[in-house]
């Protein structure tokens, strides 16, 4: 990772570290193909992030996404999500014709309903043109399924069932599958031998497509973060394959499902359904999947942002069930023990804490033990009282600040529907008079690229300053998220001229040549062993 060229167990952003980058999902970069994807609007990014002295790009998960397209319910933590490939490079290497990419979606929303039978029938027409006689890649491909077979067999097979049954719920499939009778496994095989080739195909393409992005980023002396949820879905090949890794029932049905206990939010807390981990049979293992799981990740990314992170110490269970998570309880996570095996075997904690919500002192601890950077978010500062730990003034430099995330409304929309009270302590902890709703992001962008916060971080649309077009994601609402893009003529030279500016100003600019060295030598750090 950039910045640490020290001891293992120390922090990844060391103190004289300042640095700064913009999230943004790679569904969101401009495309004519419906979806942003790896391909040259990928680059087109990095260099933007590169000329305008930002060191960091931080995506979203990547995983195959299933019900809803949220891509924190992915199919797979292995996997990666097949829209994301990018049908001009296929064009490049003679698997399509420009004829077959010729399509009209819009450029400032995803239309999954019309998208994904669209690059299924892409991802077709290239399966058919390599099983003709494509050779090139064929040593390659051959490659890559032998040294992925210990996810990609199960999710090859995984995904081609789910397609057989019309993407039913893994549980409603007929019961020797849902229970991997090893005949009914090989007659499925034998079966679907053709879906389960291409599914393995097309996560080649993207592997591929992810190494040349990475390769590249890290000529630009760009570093990526990527993001990993705790949980996992309960309709993924993961619980499928694993079915001892998790709390489950005689039937494969979760015993227990994730969740938050009440708070001020919300009188009966939030129940998320995922199947919550077998922390003993994880334990008895080394927690090998668990680190399979990170590394396969690391593969792709520099840096893993690790969601919910409090659940490393507890997590709140739910019996399955209840209809509202009044009834659950904390159950204490894999904690110190976890970390320790990390690091024996990656030899590094490559990680940003994802410490949000109700953080208890065993969750900071366990951070600070680790050296582990927290997160920051400036949209939570002003409520009022001195000791708000999202102040910037309240800061240690092993943090990671940002103004808001995926899952804020932009910073205009915020500061638009903030009450008085609070936006008044917005201006007085600036010590400036009160401002429009069009100066809330710059202004939450100075102050997270000035505070002592090792690295600093806002979403594109805080640097567009858009609005409530522009949200990514409401929590709690199942349908209409993760669809914004953004277009080519919204990206002007003078936002990423002010970027640049602001950059240089706050001392966040990094020495590339350095930076390079450094990634390059995370990345050789991270190969699989």
């Amino acid at each position: 990772m950039i910045g640490n060229g020290a001891l293992a167990n120390a922090p990844p952003f060391p103190t004289e570290y300042r640095a700064s980058g913009l999230l943004l999902h790679i569904t969101s970069l401009p495309s004519p193909y419906g979806i942003g994807d790896l391909g040259s609007s990928a680059f087109s990014w990095i260099d933007r992030l590169h000329d305008s002295g930002q060191a960091w790009w931080q995506a979203l998960p990547l995983g195959p996404t299933g019900y809803g397209n949220s891509p924190y319910q992915s199919l797979s933590s292995f996997a990666g999500n097949a829209l994301l490939i990018s049908p001009a490079s296929l064009i490049s290497d003679g698997l399509l014709q420009a004829r077959d990419g010729q399509s009209e979606f819009s450029a400032d929303l995803v239309d999954y309903d019309s998208l994904i039978p669209f690059k299924q029938r892409l991802l077709q027409t290239a399966w058919t043109t390599f099983k003709a006689g494509n050779r090139e890649l064929l040593p390659a491909y051959d490659e890559f399924c032998a040294r992925h077979a210990s996810w990609l067999e199960d999710y090859a097979l995984f995904a081609a069932l789910k397609a057989k049954y019309q993407g039913a719920y893994y549980l409603e499939w007929p019961v020797e599958v849902v229970q991997r009778d090893s005949m009914a496994l090989a007659e499925a095989r034998r079966e679907l031998a053709g879906e389960i080739d291409q599914v393995r195909f097309a996560q080649f393409l993207l592997f591929r497509q992810a190494d040349q992005l990475k390769r590249y980023a890290h000529e630009k002396g760009v570093g990526l973060i990527g993001d990993l949820p705790f949980f996992v879905s309960p309709d993924s090949s993961d619980v499928w394959a694993n079915p001892e890794l998790f709390l489950l029932d005689e039937k494969r049905r979760p015993r227990f499902v994730a969740g938050v206990p009440p708070d001020y939010f919300s009188a009966q807390g939030q129940l998320w359904g995922n199947p919550v981990y077998n922390w003993d049979a994880l334990r008895s293992t080394g927690y090998r999947w668990c680190i399979d799981r990170l590394r396969a990740l690391l593969n792709h990314v520099d840096v893993i942002r690790l969601d919910h992170f409090r659940g490393f110490a507890a997590a709140w269970q739910v019996p399955a069930g209840s209809t509202t998570a009044q009834s659950g309880q904390w159950s204490p996570g894999p904690g110190v023990n976890f970390f320790q095996a990390v690091q024996g075997e990656l030899g590094r904690l490559p990680f940003i804490a994802e410490d949000l919500g109700l953080i208890t002192p065993d969750v900071q601890a366990l951070r600070d033990q680790f050296q582990i950077p927290g997160t920051r978010v400036l949209q939570f500062a002003f409520d009022g009282h001195a000791d708000n730990p999202y102040l910037p003034r309240n800061f240690v430099s092993n943090t990671v600040v940002y103004t808001g995330t995926h899952d804020n409304a932009t910073t205009r929309q915020w500061y638009e529907e903030l009450p008085d009270d609070q936006r008044q302590n917005l201006w007085k902890y600036l010590n400036r008079a009160p401002g429009q709703s069009a100066e809330a992001a710059p202004t939450l962008m100075r102050l997270a690229w000035s505070s002592p916060a090792a690295l600093a971080i806002a979403p594109l649309q805080d640097l567009l300053n858009l609005g409530s077009e522009a949200r990514m994601n409401v929590p709690g609402r199942a349908d209409g998220n993760w669809r914004w893009r953004v277009r080519e003529d919204m990206l002007s030279a003078q936002a990423f001229q002010w970027l640049r500016d602001l950059t240089e100003s706050s001392k966040r600019l990094v020495n590339l040549a350095t930076a390079v060295k450094r990634q390059l030598n995370s990345a050789r750090a991270s190969a699989p062993i």
